[in-house]
């Protein structure tokens, strides 16, 4: 009976062998060109999102860890790009009308360094012709005239100042502190002994003629320093007029090259008008003192008035920018403006604006990680912000939280054109799709990565390829055909089917490095079946630790279960423990307990709050499934009891649901349950077998178990049919089912499972539960009738 539901040998593992490659090594085979393969879908929903043009079809790539998302993002854009225009340069400069908004300028890519150099060379040329024009004889020419005709002004006033003096008896000097007016008596100034010894009447004459010929002094002295501030203007007038004169021609240049540029042109007229009325900052020093710090402040002040901030400089890049931003903080992703310290504050101009990823991809295309970029709350709203409004601008978000004060500036907004790839889990995919409202108007295509692939001859092709193509680029050993076998049944494991292979390469490229250490090890030339198991059994040896303290603790009856022998009402459930990347089955106890009563199934996990929800609704189904077998013609009598014994932790899943059926069904029927034989699988009310998951970890976990304690060669386990196609056991286990000491059984009914457990057929074992069943109905309404027990308990 058993024989009949034996899972064949050949379907026990991934059927991949040695022979069914037609060479030796993978040195014998070409590289795999792809980055990545078996991802057709992924592929044609890239390829669209890539093409399309029209804002909002940003991509999100969404796949598990470790199955070559973010290397087939960055190959596939790079290869997009390639084909790609480079994007216009941009660069900041001085705002004249308002500093505290630098403008904006974009050039033809590679252009923007041109023009920075070309506004250098003006400067230098705009200082040699300004300080040309200002030594020149005809600007001296000029100047003296200027001078000659205030000059003349000032003389006549100062005449005229001097003949109402003398008229009145006085004289005027000039001295530091201003003018001194004195009274004369025969053309020389009165001493204080003769003004005292004049008469009081005389005195009071001279003091009332001295204040009149001091307001005539304080008049005179405004109309010459009026005429001094007209010479000033007119002098000042004159050095603009000679400045503008003097680069006329340097700009007329400019204006003609940049003709095509209307920006350019506004900020070089704007500019213009700027070096004239600045024409201080190019004279250089005439060594008086009032420009004594002169030379510090043309420094200072050209050094960024008429500088050139390149910002984004395209003159390198051949086709559109590809930039995977591995740090998208708001700074890296949005730019920003920095900051010098002065005097106990903090400025800042133009030229220390600073790009970020946005800019330095713009025309082309940027790659973030999801993950990264949520770890970044500011950064993903603005995101959305500058997607939508497709202008890219740079803010200090912190200055309002600043300790200091700062002189902040707000540069011009720069258009946005880029294309978004975001890479992420499925899980973090369906949290943004569910919360934000404005996360599918802005990535609009998904681009979802399969945990494995079809078996195809094609595929397998392509893995021999990625092999070949891994070990050369990471300087590794070659693959024996045999090794390479042995790996693509790994890969169908980690899949989950032995039709598939698996797409988690990270996992894979894990391997073959441990492999290929092994070999050199070894002093091998190339990477044997050997050294392949060696590493998975050393994988394994590393993260197995509290596996295999349980199974001592199995061992040594600390924790019970039995692999001989027939019980009633007991049998081994089977349960998968993950700690970390490490996944292991452990055999539990399963018992149950039946008596007379109405209660029906208690769950006494359930009872405890040890149960979750899906196992509570696998004991609710086989409570389902009992009433419809049991029920027909009368009320089940019977109170139960389930439980995993020495279990403290939280179960979950249905997969023990047919487990804990058999142990009803052997409780009822008085019939003992051989317990060399564990069992998983789910059971649906009709009573059919169910597939479930971890199916390899659960086998391998009882036979490590018996193994442990005796292999008789009567031990195994019972799994869902369903789960045959899932199997990839390690080779270990595997080989001790060849030689018949272990053995797996696949059923697709309850009826086959009890048959297989307790060695007896099931109408046999049905049989014996409906007879229980009708005696104790009888003794049930016996004691009703008695009033011993009420119609309620």
């Amino acid at each position: 009976m058993k024989q009949s539901r034996q899972v064949p040998a050949a379907q026990l593992r991934g059927d991949i062998k040695a022979d069914d490659f037609p060479f030796e090594t993978t040195n014998e085979i070409e590289s795999l060109s792809d980055v990545v393969f078996g991802q057709k879908r992924a592929e044609r929903a890239s390829e669209f999102g890539l093409k399309v043009k029209q804002p909002g079809y940003n991509l999100f790539l969404v796949g598990p860890s470790g199955s070559g998302k973010s290397a087939y993002a960055l190959a596939k854009v790079t290869e997009m790009a390639e084909d790609g225009q480079a994007p216009n340069d941009w660069c900041y400069v001085y705002n004249f009308e308002s500093p505290d908004h630098p403008l904006a300028i974009s050039f033809p890519a590679g252009q923007a360094a041109q023009f920075k150099q070309t506004i250098e060379t003006l400067i230098k040329d705009i200082e040699r012709n300004a300080r040309a024009a200002f030594a020149s004889e005809e600007f001296e020419k000029k100047r003296k005239s200027v001078h000659k005709t205030f000059n003349d002004q000032a003389e006549e006033i100062w005449k005229q100042l001097e003949q109402y003096a003398k008229d009145q008896n006085f004289g005027v000097e000039k001295t530091q502190q201003g003018y001194l007016t004195v009274p004369l008596r025969f053309g020389r100034p009165i001493s204080k002994e003769e003004f005292k010894a004049m008469p009081e009447a005389e005195q009071d004459e001279l003091n009332q003629k001295g204040k009149e010929v001091e307001a005539e002094v304080t008049e005179a002295a405004r109309r010459i320093e009026l005429v001094e501030r007209q010479l000033e203007e007119e002098y000042d007038k004159l050095k603009k007029k000679m400045a503008r004169e003097a680069v006329n021609d340097l700009f007329a240049a400019l204006l003609d090259l940049y003709a095509d540029n209307e920006k350019v042109l506004t900020y070089l007229t704007k500019m213009h008008d700027d070096v004239s009325e600045n024409y201080r900052l190019f004279q250089g020093s005439d060594g008086s003192e009032e420009n004594f710090l002169f030379p510090f402040v043309e420094s200072k002040v050209r050094s960024t008035r008429y500088q050139v901030n390149v910002f984004v400089d395209r003159s390198k890049l051949t086709g559109a920018p590809v930039v995977f931003e591995t740090n998208p903080s708001y700074h890296n992703l949005f730019g920003k403006v920095e900051y010098r310290g002065s005097f106990g504050s903090m400025s800042t101009d133009f030229t220390m604006i600073k790009p970020g990823a946005l800019h330095t991809s713009n025309g082309g295309y940027l790659i973030v990680q999801a993950a990264e970029l949520l770890a970044n709350p500011l950064s993903w709203i603005m995101l959305k912000r500058t997607l939508k409004t497709r202008q890219i601008r740079i803010e200090n978000v912190l200055e309002e939280q600043a300790l200091v004060s700062t002189a902040g500036i707000k540069p011009e907004e720069i258009p946005l054109d880029v294309k978004v790839v975001m890479i992420g889990s499925a899980h973090l995919y369906h949290l943004l799709a569910q919360w934000d409202e404005d996360f599918h108007k802005i990535f609009k295509v998904k681009v979802e990565f399969d945990t494995d692939m079809e078996k195809s001859a094609e595929h397998i092709q392509d893995f021999a390829s990625f092999v070949k193509r891994y070990t050369e680029e990471s300087g590794l050993l070659p693959f024996h055909r045999g090794a390479l076998a042995s790996l693509m049944n790994y890969s169908s494991r980690l899949a989950g089917d032995q039709r598939k292979l698996s797409t988690r390469f990270h996992d894979i490229t894990k391997i073959i490095v441990e492999s290929s250490f092994w070999a050199e090890q070894a002093e091998a030339l190339v990477v044997e079946e050997a050294h392949l198991r060696q590493a998975l059994d050393e994988q394994e040896y590393r993260s197995s630790r509290i596996a295999e303290r349980i199974r001592e603790m199995i061992a040594d009856g600390t924790l019970m279960v039995d692999t001989e022998g027939e019980v009633v009402g007991q049998i081994n459930g089977l349960a998968v423990l993950q700690t970390g990347d490490y996944m292991f089955g452990q055999p539990h106890r399963i018992t149950a307990q039946t008596y007379l009563g109405r209660k029906g199934i208690l769950n006494i996990e359930r009872e405890t709050s040890l149960s979750g929800q899906l196992h509570d609704k696998g004991l609710l189904i086989l409570s389902g499934y009992l009433n419809g077998k049991f029920a027909q013609e009368r009320p089940l009598p019977i109170s139960a009891s389930v439980t995993f014994e020495q279990t403290y932790s939280m179960i979950d899943g249905d997969s023990a649901s047919s487990t804990e059926l058999y142990a009803l069904l052997s409780s009822l029927s008085q019939t003992g349950i051989k317990q060399g034989i564990a069992v998983t699988g789910s059971v649906n009310q009709k009573g059919e077998i169910q597939p479930i998951g971890g199916v390899n970890e659960k086998i391998e976990g009882f036979f490590y178990v018996c193994a442990a304690k005796g292999l008789t060669g009567e031990q195994g386990v019972i799994i869902p049919h369903q789960n045959v196609k899932n199997l990839g056991l390690k080779a270990d286990v595997a080989e001790a089912i060849e030689r018949g000491q272990f053995h797996v059984w696949s059923v697709e009914t309850i009826e086959q499972g009890i048959e297989m457990l307790t060695g007896e057929s099931a109408e046999t074992i049905f049989a014996r539960v409906e007879q229980r069943l009708n005696q104790m109905f009888e003794r049930l309404k016996a004691l009703e009738r008695k009033g011993d027990v009420k119609p309620s308990d």
